[in-house]
């Protein structure tokens, strides 16, 4: 049976009317916010009461920007629609699950499980930017695609949609319907190393890293170099710090065992991250936040 045989009742903006998101740091708080800003109804779940109360914070400041910049409704009316929990049994009968935990494969695989057990029909999307979504895919018996959300997703419009090896061919239509009905564009990839999009970020990041390491240029003056005539809407140094150096060095040392040298971590993001100069998340990376 194919997925679209099975699809979900939709809201008017055609995403399903009822989603899971497991994980509700930065990334996961901003799904959880686009799919209820497209009329469904969220369960976030996260690993204890402190990450679920800190998920809840993240959200209404998500809803409260929403708000400012004129959609419909109160805080409270969005709040209706979202539940939280702190086990994944709350995903029971759920027809889809975006999966958006720390990139860890063990990590990632337990979280499969996890979902899986609670709603084993379920659209299972892994938000991973740069792991093997078919490694994942082949640990549970569910439909799997990769969602690979840009942050910071309220802004972003951007969703890159991942093909596993065992991805449903349908379901790779019903999935552009989902990104479309938040409002966003989706690019289509092959399961590959770093995608498309990680794939070239991190590239043009670790060379500007490298610049910044020997002394060819100030972090300002190389994003500038790229804002203003590259037309980039934000550097690659000042992105490095939005996504995180610790999050951008683990991708590249997957890349460079994959793809080859020229991804390997310049020695400056080591350092900065064994300092715990980890960008805009820390209050320092190669700008100060403090």
């Amino acid at each position: 049976m194919t997925v679209s045989q099975t699809a979900p009742e939709t809201t008017a903006t055609g995403v399903p009317t009822t989603v899971g998101v497991l994980g509700g740091g930065r990334m996961g708080a901003g799904i959880a916010h686009s799919f209820l800003a497209a009329g469904a109804h969220v369960t976030v779940v996260d690993i204890n009461d402190v990450a679920v109360e800190a998920a809840r914070e993240r959200i209404i400041h998500d809803i409260e920007g929403s708000l400012k910049r004129g959609a419909d409704g109160t805080v409270g009316e969005w709040l209706d629609r979202l539940s939280l929990a702190t086990d994944a049994a709350a995903f029971t009968g759920l027809p889809l699950v975006v999966e958006a935990v720390p990139e860890s494969l063990e990590l990632k695989a337990d979280s499969f499980a996890q979902i899986a057990a609670a709603s084993p029909d379920a659209v299972i999307a892994t938000n991973t930017s740069s792991l093997p979504v078919s490694d994942l895919a082949a640990t549970v018996d569910n439909p799997v695609i990769g969602l690979h959300f840009f942050n910071p997703v309220p802004a972003s419009k951007l969703v890159e949609i991942v093909v596993a090896d065992s991805t449903p061919e349908d379901l790779v239509d019903v999935a552009r319907g989902w990104v479309a009905g938040l409002g966003k564009t989706p690019i289509v990839v092959k399961d590959a190393p770093g995608f498309a999009s990680s794939r070239l970020g991190v590239a043009i990041a670790l060379e500007a890293i490298r610049m910044v390491e020997d002394g060819v240029a100030s972090a300002e003056d190389i994003d500038n170099a790229m804002v203003l005539g590259y037309k980039f809407p934000v550097g690659p140094l000042k992105l490095t710090d939005i996504v995180g150096l610790d999050v951008r060095l683990g991708i590249s040392e997957y890349l460079a065992s994959t793809l080859g040298d020229h991804f390997t971590p310049p020695q400056l993001m080591r350092d900065m991250v064994a300092r715990g100069e980890l960008g805009r998340k820390s209050g320092k990376g190669f700008y100060d936040y403090s």
